[in-house]
């Protein structure tokens, strides 16, 4: 798996989420047309993103929304009543892609070995190619409510779990020697964090995600494997 291949697959998968997002907000929206709504609701999350990682989501006026997506103020409302709700809209739209693609791309892999390399490649893709939401959730976390605050760490703490749920199956099958599942699963979700925080320093170093995923999964089986039994990436 590279990047490129994955970045297709992921455009795709966005039109389905945005298509959910309908079923879930079906009394919110007014839009019926199914082409029409997904493709602005595709413009509103892309421009609501680049200026809340810009100015931050509270300093986001529907003016400014307006002006970016180049749709009206009454347009806009088509798709939600307010900020708060298209908070919820961008959060929720978030944790369901990550969720879905990260389950679908482990459950091509057979092995363990194969299925943890899956799990980190596709979690560092999928966070370039939704890097402004990924962002965005992390910068916006402290400022949350308490119940989409609780949704955020609870999403996380899913994460975590899908890795260790790897790393156990893989001891218990004898191939991998990890005497703290959960906590190797912490350290390489905050690995893969590092990756769409500081972006810029990667950027400045001119590391692509494909280098970097490489990196973190050579860093990983050299702590989970047995030494005498450590593969190439």
């Amino acid at each position: 798996m590279n990047f490129q291949w994955f970045s297709q697959k992921v455009t795709l998968s966005r039109q389905d989420i945005c298509r959910d997002v309908y079923k879930h907000h079906r009394r919110a929206i007014k839009i019926k047309k199914e082409k029409t709504l997904v493709r602005n609701l595709m413009r509103i999350f892309d421009a609501a993103l680049k200026i809340s990682n810009e100015k931050g989501f509270q300093a986001m006026t529907m003016r400014s929304l307006s002006m970016e997506t180049g749709m009206s103020m009454g347009g806009l409302y088509a798709y939600f009543s307010g900020k708060e709700d298209l908070l919820e809209m961008l959060l929720r739209t978030g944790r369901i892609t990550t969720k879905q693609i990260l389950e679908e791309q482990v459950d091509r892999a057979t092995d363990p070995e194969s299925r943890l390399r899956s799990a980190i490649r596709a979690h560092l893709f999928l966070s370039e190619v939704m890097q402004p939401w990924f962002y965005f959730s992390y910068m916006e976390a402290r400022r949350l409510g308490d119940t989409e605050k609780k949704k955020s760490m609870t999403a996380e703490i899913e994460t975590e779990k899908l890795f260790a749920g790897i790393i156990e199956e893989g001891v218990n099958r004898g191939v991998f020697v990890v005497r703290d599942s959960l906590l190797a699963a912490s350290v390489i979700k905050a690995m893969v964090q590092d990756w769409y925080v500081k972006r810029w320093k990667y950027a400045k170093r001119q590391v692509s995600v494909d280098r970097y995923a490489s990196f973190v999964v050579e860093c990983v089986e050299r702590f989970c494997l047995p030494r005498e039994t450590k593969n190439d990436s």
